[in-house]
């Protein structure tokens, strides 16, 4: 399992808008455990390709003046160049049509 440094940042800024102190300290200690992906330029410009294919198909996962972390959490898993990676996520629709997606409640560790 990978932490990917979008999904940290999504997670951390409620923890953080929320002062719940205790669940930014496990959010790092989960850090300390687990791979950590952080951004890349690869991974930004991949995001925005991504993002201009969803609307060019009409088929948006934001809106136009969003960041769209949904597509920078995609361009990241793309990037490791691994075979069988799929993202652990509730947001099945939106990230299967760019990498293999899956309810993280399904998926069992390896």
């Amino acid at each position: 399992m990978i932490i990917p440094e979008i999904a940290d940042y999504e997670v951390r800024r409620e923890l953080l808008r929320a002062n719940k102190a205790k669940g930014i300290a496990r959010l790092d200690d989960l850090a300390k455990l687990l791979e950590y992906l952080p951004l890349t330029t690869i991974a930004m410009r991949q995001a925005a390709q991504f993002w201009a294919q969803a609307r060019q198909q009409g088929q948006p996962t934001a809106g136009d003046k969003t960041i769209d972390g949904d597509m920078i959490l995609a361009a990241q898993a793309i990037t490791l160049e691994i075979p069988d990676v799929v993202i652990a996520t509730t947001n099945v629709g939106h990230l299967s049509r760019f990498v293999p997606a899956e309810l993280w409640q399904t998926i069992a560790p390896s």
